[in-house]
């Protein structure tokens, strides 16, 4: 079953796809008896942006020569105003048709596990998804609002499967990151004490350590893969019909290259700089005052994110008085009498 992928789905314009699913009902059928639709999730690459893995959704029908890959992570860093728009939370992506060879043979190439679940659908469940996928895959709707939690490429094909098989609702027994918060959930995709790992909690507020229930966590793609793999029709019949899945590894980093040692470096650097301070009698602002002002740009940061952003998480929170803490505790050294 080497064959492979489908990415990201649109779910604002899953509605208007549902909508169209009865007028095309009645037409001609798109895939013949033999065709297979397979949920592809890969696992995480090196990247800050690929650390979650992905969701694809794939369709095979060899009788007819289609072998598709339908994904809704494509995004285009050319695009006009591209990070300030990234900031603002009010970036764009799209949904892409890859040959399913050529997308499987390119996370190989990355060293990134393809995981495969062959769906057990009927012919008209099949044809009815790939309808759908049509659908979304026209000009006018291939293009949606990116939400890192909310609509992004795992909830997008979780979506078109539930709408396509409505007049058959699914359910899991996978209970997985039910009532972790968002932040522990997020935790366990991101190497621990990375820089990236500081950086996410830096800009997380309150809202990120509010627990997750029922489909809130399935926006990342590891836990909707362990969800369909336990996922069962109403009858009682397995959702996925033959599967080659591992779980998520996460690179474990060595100590030196972690948040932890590199603020004790700072604080040590501190310490010392405070005791030669204190011999010769004066202070040395520079170092002062730069840091001051990264503290003023993180605030700033934080503060338009908060309020000038749509991103769901972001907020005020403890772990912005880490770095003022250390140089605080470090500076009393010069200021003790």
């Amino acid at each position: 079953m080497k064959k492979a992928r489908t990415y990201r789905l649109l779910r604002s314009l899953l509605l208007a796809g549902a909508l169209l699913l009865p007028a095309l009902s009645s037409a001609q059928r798109l895939l013949t008896d033999e065709a297979r639709i397979f949920l592809v999730t890969c696992s995480p690459g090196q990247a800050l942006y690929e650390r979650y893995g992905h969701t694809a959704l794939m369709v095979i029908d060899s009788d007819l020569g289609i072998s598709e890959v339908y994904n809704y992570g494509i995004f285009d860093f050319s695009t006009e105003h591209f990070y300030w728009r990234f900031v603002r939370g009010e970036t764009f992506y799209q949904l892409g048709k890859e040959d399913a060879r050529w997308f499987i043979d390119s996370y190989t190439y990355g060293k990134r596990t393809v995981n495969i679940q062959e769906l057990h659908l009927t012919p008209e469940q099949k044809d009815a998804i790939y309808r759908a996928l049509i659908i979304n895959y026209y000009p006018e709707n291939r293009t949606y609002l990116y939400n890192f939690v909310f609509d992004n490429c795992a909830t997008r094909p979780y979506y078109l499967l539930k709408n396509a098989l409505v007049s058959d609702s699914i359910t899991s027994t996978y209970q997985g990151a039910e009532g972790m918060t968002y932040r522990e959930f997020i935790w366990r995709y991101t190497p621990k004490g990375s820089w990236g790992d500081l950086g996410i909690n830096l800009v997380f507020g309150p809202k990120a350590d509010k627990p997750m229930q029922g489909e809130q966590r399935l926006f990342l793609p590891e836990e909707l893969m362990n969800y369909i793999q336990a996922a069962t029709f109403a009858d009682g019949t397995p959702l996925v019909e033959d599967s080659y899945v591992h779980p998520f590894e996460v690179e474990q980093l060595p100590w030196y290259k972690t948040w932890y040692f590199g603020l004790s470096m700072l604080f040590a650097a501190l310490a010392l700089l405070s005791l030669y301070d204190r011999r010769r009698g004066a202070r040395t602002k520079w170092v002062d005052y730069t840091l001051y002002t990264i503290y003023v740009l993180l605030l700033v940061l934080v503060t338009f994110l908060t309020f000038f952003s749509i991103h769901p998480l972001v907020g005020f929170g403890p772990y912005l008085l880490i770095i003022p803490s250390i140089h605080l505790c470090a500076r009393i050294i010069y200021l003790w009498r």
